[in-house]
């Protein structure tokens, strides 16, 4: 039986001093709920890595813990060179400020216009923007993700696809260095969810970010990761290419590519 496969390549990703978010020996529990154990991830600079698991493995959580809104049990994160489970609130707001976050319900607000949403994050006390600028951040947003025609108009207006181009532009007002990605085609059509996921990758390519993707769509599993870390146990069992994990005959491996 062919099991986890990449401890190795692991430890030679920690050498390298390009790394954007290190997960090290991660632990967390809801109760007597053990949701991660000991899991282990490296992104470096430039990264696609989709992590991949089923409905409630603990994806989701792994996400929250890195962007600061879980608490983990024991163990480190490391992001942007910021050990995150040892900052302050303001902090921690400010490591936030350098990382894009897709939430899956893409979470617009329902009373602002398109400009208004994208603007919001500007509104951060330690971002000093003219008015001329933030304008052009708005708009170069929307032109990146095809919808500079929307920007007077409100959520309620769009249809999911474009709302979800919508919350991803929100991302890129602040210009992150990397990109968080929360089942970012979860409640598309197959086709909407195609077009969403070549927009990330176009995105990746033109602005230079790397991405943590969180999804159990195998379209953006296959097509918008350059790496693919499987979530079994709570622990990080395999990570590898795509084409690797699909002919690994390991059955825990399998059963996600059958």
């Amino acid at each position: 039986m062919q099991t986890a496969l990449l401890y190795n390549e692991n430890e030679s990703r920690a050498q390298k001093t390009d790394t954007v978010l290190a997960v090290r020996h991660l632990f967390k529990s809801f109760g007597e709920n053990k949701v991660l154990e000991d899991f282990n991830l490296q992104v470096t600079k430039g990264d696609a890595v989709v992590v991949l698991g089923k409905s409630g493995s603990g994806k989701s959580v792994l996400i929250k813990c890195i962007i600061g809104l879980l608490q983990p049990d024991k163990g480190e994160i490391e992001l942007l060179g910021k050990n995150v489970t040892h900052l302050s609130h303001e902090e921690m707001d400010q490591v936030r400020a350098k990382v894009g976050f897709l939430f899956q319900s893409n979470a617009l607000y329902d009373s602002m216009t398109v400009r208004e949403n994208l603007e919001f994050p500007l509104r951060r006390h330690w971002i000093r923007l003219t008015k001329e600028i933030a304008n052009e951040r708005v708009t170069n947003a929307l032109a990146s993700v095809g919808l500079a025609h929307t920007i007077d108009m409100m959520p309620a207006e769009l249809s999911g696809g474009m709302r979800k181009r919508i919350a991803l532009a929100r991302t890129l007002i602040l210009k992150p260095e990397i990109i968080l990605y929360d089942e970012p085609t979860t409640g598309l059509d197959p086709i909407t969810g195609k077009e969403i996921i070549q927009l990330m990758i176009d995105i990746q390519k033109a602005y230079q970010t790397t991405s943590l993707i969180i999804s159990h769509d195998m379209n953006c599993v296959k097509m918008a990761g350059n790496r693919v870390v499987i979530l079994i146990d709570g622990k990080c069992y395999a990570d590898a290419k795509y084409d690797e994990l699909l002919r690994n005959k390991d059955p825990k491996v399998r059963q996600f590519f059958e």
